[in-house]
């Protein structure tokens, strides 16, 4: 059975046509994206900052919700490939008069959109788009609820390749809300797709869901015990709803017990890195002189981030789908 019977985000041939989560994607297409990101590298330090890749395509940015960061990286992504971008600011237009999302779909497509980047507040909706539109379109998922943010996952792991090297001897702490975060279900995917032995989930009881253990995730409720001798530890911003709800009693017991100090990072190893997806809660999951130290790469995620979304457009838009 060819992989595009089971899995929508792949074409006849295997290739990349969306990119909708990592749960499931083939370790090879992991490969291929961070092998092409580095051929992206350097585009940003050249004089002309592009590449002909996407000259003539059209790439809409569909933001059903606000993330300011994501979508600036995509459409800097999607210019310096030399496609045409489209910033469509959803709240403001037709989902607020009543049209359907599939609706606004059909007429984006009429335009001649050829690749959508989707984020919505509804887990499933990039996938519920990918399942409906035209055989020459992509859909990339820039968030979707709680369920996926694979190009933050691909830039993650992007991001300790390049620090780490390889991955078949590293310790992995993603650290926070496991529970809400689409980028912690993404991180995990990701990191046991390229073979890392050792991920672990840190958090409170509250909020971590069950089943970890069957992902070959190990889980621990107690930040010096998780983050011992790690050679990657991930962030999770705390949303502010979860810092006086039922879940916390408050963000500042939440900062005593698992909020990154320089004095809880002695407990990894001394070359250890620190990451986090942005934007952050200094005080809250971390201390402003972990986030703005040694061990922090957490801008430089930023800029793998272009680089990273460069490579899943272009790889994307350059698959046919067979029906």
């Amino acid at each position: 059975m060819p992989d595009s019977a089971v899995n929508p985000q792949l074409n006849a041939d295997g290739e990349l046509h969306h990119l909708l989560s990592l749960d499931g994607l083939p370790r090879a297409i992991i490969e291929r994206i961070l092998l092409t990101a580095d051929s992206f590298i350097s585009v940003g330090s050249r004089e002309v900052k592009s590449v002909p890749l996407l000259r003539g395509r059209s790439v809409f940015n569909l933001f059903f919700e606000n993330s300011t960061r994501t979508r600036t990286t995509f459409e800097i992504a999607a210019k310096r490939l030399s496609a045409d971008v489209f910033n469509l600011n959803i709240a403001a237009s037709s989902a607020t008069k009543g049209e359907s999302l599939l609706d606004t779909i059909n007429n984006l497509t009429a335009m001649q959109a050829d690749l959508f980047v989707v984020r919505h507040s509804q887990g499933g909706a990039p996938h519920l788009i990918a399942s409906h539109v035209a055989p020459h379109v992509h859909v990339i998922n820039a968030g979707d609820g709680r369920h996926a943010h694979p190009t933050q996952g691909l830039l993650d792991i992007y991001t300790i390749r390049h620090y780490k090297r390889a991955f078949d001897a590293l310790s992995v702490a993603v650290v926070g809300d496991i529970l809400h975060s689409r980028v912690a279900r993404s991180d995990l995917h990701a990191l046991r797709a390229v073979g890392v032995p050792d991920v672990r989930a840190v958090g409170p009881l509250t909020l971590l869901p069950d089943g970890l253990e069957s992902l070959g995730v190990r889980v621990f409720t107690s930040l010096e015990q998780g983050i011992r001798d790690a050679d990657v530890v991930i962030m999770l911003r705390l949303q502010s709803e979860r810092m006086n709800g039922a879940l916390l009693p408050s963000a500042s017991e939440y900062f005593r017990k698992y909020g990154l100090t320089p004095e809880a990072l002695r407990a990894a190893k001394p070359d250890c890195i620190v990451m986090h997806p942005g934007p952050m809660n200094r005080g809250v999951e971390i201390d402003s002189r972990v986030a703005d130290g040694a061990h922090s790469v957490i801008l430089p995620q930023v800029t793998f981030g272009i680089a990273v979304r460069m490579a899943v457009l272009s790889i994307a838009a350059s698959s046919a789908r067979f029906q």
